[in-house]
């Protein structure tokens, strides 16, 4: 019998969150059995990696279900405290106790009563017995103290025995996460599982912040997806909306998805709102091409708003230097950067910063900036994508390898499909 539910089609392409009918379990892989191995008497620190938007918290939420743990975001944990206090406002945990103590004495007196008594219409009576009466005395005292977060926070955990999650590991400053990583070292290694997520290059932040886990430590890395995988995600939700999509145009969207399902999801709901599907056709749609125009319009609603503020940098009280480009007009010193970063194409790579810097040559004209210009302008870069609670950090400086990580797929997107709508300095740069 044909299935004959109605679908939505923003509850089957589901981008940025858990998708019921969509989900990809990639079993080949052997992922969600690594996960769920992991959380049974593994005395390890788990740390499950991958790119941003790569499903690694879907996965993460898949295998360890939110109401059965206690899942921490670390893009809203500023201090060590903020991480403490939301343990303990997820299992009912307190900061203060307190202890009352309470001595009382009783003294009962014993006596006799004798009563007689007359009412209208009924026999008198009269009779004989005897009450009590309790005269007690008590003292009581109360006894108060405080606590810290983290040892209440610690206590409830090993009381409660249930997982904890750190999603975001790498949004925490190295400091809070040597702090974190010291106070559950016990409890892992008595057996609480916990894990943490976090994009590939921070993979070993809590072996380097505190070296004593080294060997309590559980990688699982979330690799790239395959087009093949991510085809899945559209074979799986087009027949629920009643849309065939041909083989060309799954391996265009899946090509263009830089291994990302967060992009593979995004672009199949908007090719089905293209085509004007809200919910499962009642007469087949059939979807045999697709538009460049598609992908400028989904890299505009995803990486602009970042790609502006990094173009725009910190605030400043004087202009910038403008320097010039070899195809005309000029930019700034924080828009060359960008520029050569689209010149470059990169997927989610590690760009060398000679290879950066070579690229911003080719660019200029004249007044190329100097080495230690560039370091500058990439770490305030850095700062920024961080700073922006809005997102995920689109890229990262490490400065004492003098690397460069793009870091998500949205940004490198962007790079490809939205630069020709940008205007950079005193003219349009594609």
């Amino acid at each position: 019998m044909a299935d004959t539910t109605i679908y939505r089609t923003a509850k089957v392409f589901v981008p940025g969150g858990l998708p019921e009918h969509t989900y990809v379990p990639r079993s080949a892989r052997g992922l969600e059995s690594r996960l769920q191995s992991s959380m049974v008497d593994d005395f390890k620190l788990v740390a499950v990696t991958g790119a941003t938007k790569s499903g690694k918290t879907v996965l993460a939420s898949k295998v360890l279900p939110r109401q059965a743990t206690v899942w921490i975001d670390g893009g809203g944990v500023r201090t060590e405290d903020d991480l403490w206090n939301e343990i303990l406002d997820a299992l009912g945990g307190f900061t203060e106790t307190s202890a009352t103590h309470e001595d009382s004495r009783q003294l009962e007196l014993n006596g006799s009563v004798e009563a007689e008594g007359k009412v209208p219409f009924i026999a008198s009576a009269k009779g004989t017995g005897s009450v009590a009466h309790t005269k007690g005395t008590s003292d009581a005292s109360s006894r108060a103290r405080s606590i810290s977060p983290r040892a209440a926070a610690v206590a409830v955990l090993r009381k409660a025995g249930v997982p904890l999650i750190i999603d975001d590991f790498h949004y925490l400053s190295r400091d809070v996460q040597g702090a974190v990583v010291r106070a559950l070292k016990p409890l892992i290694f008595e057996g609480l599982p916990c894990t943490v997520i976090a994009i590939p290059h921070r993979r070993y932040d809590a072996v380097r912040v505190e070296r004593e886990i080294t060997g309590r430590l559980e990688s699982i890395t979330i690799p790239p997806w395959s087009e093949e995988e991510l085809e899945e995600i559209g074979t799986t939700g087009f027949p629920l909306l009643n849309v065939l999509v041909t083989k060309p145009v799954l391996a265009r969207l899946s090509e263009e998805a830089f291994g990302s399902p967060h992009l593979m999801q995004e672009f199949c709901r908007a090719i089905a709102f293209g085509a004007g599907v809200q919910e499962t056709a009642r007469t087949e749609v059939v979807i045999d091409s697709v538009e460049d125009a598609l992908f400028a319009e989904v890299a505009e609603g995803t990486g602009k708003v970042v790609f502006d503020r990094l173009a725009r940098g910190p605030r400043q009280r004087t202009d910038r230097i403008q320097r010039p480009l070899q195809s005309g007009g000029s930019v700034d010193i924080y828009e060359i950067v960008l520029l050569a970063l689209a010149h470059l194409r990169p997927g989610l790579d590690t760009i060398e910063y000679e290879e950066l810097r070579a690229a911003i040559r080719d660019l200029l004209a004249d007044n190329i900036p100097e080495a230690h210009e560039v370091s500058r302008v990439l770490e305030k870069m850095a700062e920024i994508a961080t700073s922006d609670e809005a997102s995920t950090p689109v890229l990262d400086w490490d400065a004492d390898e003098r690397v460069l990580h793009i870091t998500d797929p949205f940004f490198a997107f962007f790079l490809k499909w939205g630069m020709n709508r940008v205007e950079l300095g005193d003219q349009s740069s594609a």
